[in-house]
């Protein structure tokens, strides 16, 4: 849907993803479903209240996937 949405897991990211990387995405999401770069300043306020939400969301989502291999990988 949105190509600068990099994927945030291993093994794509061989590390976690950080904070900034996690919004960052969450930006670029709110941005290609509301077709807004930046919000007039009357939006600003739901426009942010998505941004974090969406970026809560995927940290969760994040922290809670199983990636089968991973560990294998790392101690190869």
């Amino acid at each position: 849907m949105c190509r600068s949405i990099k994927t945030l897991r291993p093994p794509v990211l061989p590390e976690e993803a950080t904070e900034e990387e996690i919004r960052a995405a969450a930006l670029q999401y709110v941005r290609k479903v509301s077709g807004f770069r930046a919000p007039a300043a009357h939006n600003q306020e739901v426009f942010d209240h998505a941004v974090d939400a969406i970026a809560e969301a995927t940290a969760e989502l994040l922290a809670g996937l199983e990636v089968r291999g991973a560990a294998a990988r790392k101690a190869g």
